[in-house]
């Protein structure tokens, strides 16, 4: 028997892989077998005639950021009055009724870490939309969390616990990147550490909040830095069980300094992608939920990864700027996610940020 298929034989047979296996995996390039037993333990998890997605917007309310990643292309530093912005009230009004009237039941906000914001901002914004609409606010990921704390001169509990009351629902899994200090310390050395980022979700989850987990790959991190950082958040999702899902992405190149440092003929490709996907829902034996990234990948291989792992097709993504200010523009609607979903002969299902059933297309 081939190493590759005793490490699927385990995991099919309900036994938890090691690092050693995952890597095993990932260095095999057996795209076709690892999928299939993948989509296996896909359809054990959830169920296997459904697939479901989002509506709601990526609500990106300030670009300014002090942190001055090499991979990001969106944020503009301090003082930049011809391209820096802060989004006034009125405007992320605005956003939120058109999302709602789209049939949309979730806002993702995130932004850059502005030196001015405090939680006094946040909780005034929170509260103020609570206030005017029926929506759940997916919001801040770890590192804005802790520069809001520092900004604050709060810990991340009291902060975390000040957001939850102002009416901060669930957190994003945004700016983990690779959760090894020595990628972190090379593409992002301003940004928090890995324990830092793990130590506000397990602050999250204690304190009732569900969220997400994410990794972009493809640019300075090993195989085995790649599956360092799932063993993360598995570690953690045994301790807390408070990750509903993972998404992974590839590093988009466009725009910004890390560029440079990666070899084009080095950057993943679809078979990358679907590979490390697939890989993830092996691992991550204990998150119910893997999500395809068809907003980096184009929408054809968001399809396709249904196949390798994958129960989600995320987001109609209303509004997106993160991605898109590194050449990557990719749209889709509901329509079109309903036909690609009935394409591959399942159900197609409209859930919220919970996974809880908005519509059902029978």
């Amino acid at each position: 028997m081939s190493a590759v298929a005793h490490v699927l034989e385990k995991a099919l047979d309900g036994e938890r892989i090691g690092d050693d296996d995952a890597l095993t995996l990932l260095r095999s390039r057996d795209l076709v077998s690892i999928g299939r037993a993948a989509n296996e333990l896909r359809a054990r998890k959830t169920d296997a005639t459904r697939i479901t997605f989002i509506v709601d917007r990526n609500l990106n309310y300030t670009n300014v950021c002090v942190t001055d990643c090499d991979f990001c292309a969106f944020y503009r530093r301090p003082g930049d009055g011809r391209e820096g912005y802060l989004l006034p009230k009125p405007v992320i009004f605005k956003k939120i009724e058109e999302t709602l009237a789209l049939g949309g039941t979730g806002l993702l906000m995130q932004g850059g870490h502005h030196p001015d914001l405090g939680i006094d901002y946040y909780e005034d914004l929170f509260s103020s939309i609570k206030a005017r609409y029926p929506i759940h606010l997916h919001a801040l990921s770890p590192p804005e969390v802790q520069h809001i704390a520092r900004r604050s001169k709060l810990t991340v509990w009291e902060t975390l616990s000040r957001l939850r009351d102002a009416g901060l629902d669930s957190v994003p899994g945004g700016g983990a990147e690779i959760l090894v200090d020595r990628v972190r310390e090379i593409i992002a050395p301003k940004k928090t550490s890995a324990g830092e980022w793990l130590d506000v979700m397990r602050h999250a989850h204690r304190l009732g909040m569900s969220t997400t987990a994410t990794m972009m790959y493809g640019h300075v991190e090993t195989l085995a830095e790649r599956v360092e950082h799932m063993r993360r958040i598995r570690d953690l999702q045994d301790e807390t069980r408070g990750f509903r899902a993972f998404i992974s992405w590839t590093f988009q190149s466009d725009g910004n300094r890390l560029a440079d440092r990666v070899s084009r003929d080095s950057m993943p490709t679809s078979f990358d992608y679907l590979l490390t996907q697939a890989v993830s829902r092996i691992y991550l034996d204990n998150v119910d939920h893997i999500q395809s990234s068809w907003v980096t990948q184009g929408m054809k291989i968001g399809q396709v990864a249904m196949g390798f792992g994958a129960d989600d097709m995320g987001s109609v993504m209303i509004e997106e700027n993160v991605v898109s200010a590194a050449g990557t523009t990719h749209r889709t609607s509901s329509e079109e996610l309903v036909h690609l979903i009935r394409a591959l002969g399942k159900t197609p299902v409209q859930r919220d940020t919970l996974y809880r059933d908005v519509k059902v297309w029978n």
